[in-house]
């Protein structure tokens, strides 16, 4: 269908002197191409460059460096690709702890949300970890957890009450809500 569809836009656009070339694929050819046009030779000097939203990336920082433990954040999607989750914990020496997989059962976004969530917790709890501040999006998880929103989805009760039984291991647990620009870290998993 969509060949289809590309054959008869290149039907109309020739009427109009303007040729149809089709895309190639850019993320996989990118960096190839910059190494093609770039050569190392012996006088390699590495290049400078500029990334003016690098402080982006470490936006979750301030959150973390205030805590004097452990920190997690969590991430989760549902969407025609599948299901991703992911977590990264953060020492108290700022070292970071990356984990990610993809689910092979439908869910939706909150379910998402809950497993990345329950992800992180059971590798700190693995970790021997007894004092951790857990960041994430999901206003929903966040609330619920706390027990400041009811959970009214059945399908969210079980996830609710692993985090719960998870809890229990640790001294001290917090949940802390940002907003989804400062969950970068578990947004690249």
């Amino acid at each position: 269908m969509p060949t289809r569809n590309l054959a008869k836009w290149k039907i109309l656009l020739n009427e109009f002197d303007i040729v149809y070339v089709t895309e190639k694929a850019i993320k996989g050819q990118a960096l190839p191409d910059h190494n093609a046009e770039n050569p190392v030779d012996g006088d390699y000097e590495p290049l400078t460059t500029y990334f003016p939203d690098e402080e982006v990336l470490f936006a979750g920082e301030d959150t973390v460096e205030s805590y004097l433990g452990w920190g997690m954040f969590f991430d989760g999607v549902a969407n025609f690709k599948g299901v991703e989750i992911g977590a990264v914990l953060i020492s108290e020496s700022k070292k970071y702890y990356p984990t990610s997989t993809k689910i092979r059962l439908p869910c939706t976004n909150n379910m998402a949300e809950y497993e990345a969530c329950i992800l992180g917790i059971g590798m700190a709890v693995d970790m021997n970890i007894k004092e951790l501040l857990v960041i994430g999006d999901s206003d929903l998880l966040i609330h619920q957890v706390q027990g400041e929103w009811s959970t009214k989805n059945v399908k969210l009760l079980p996830y609710q009450h692993r985090i719960k039984e998870l809890c229990k291991k640790f001294t001290k647990i917090e949940f802390k809500h940002v907003p989804r620009i400062q969950n970068e870290f578990a947004d690249v998993l």
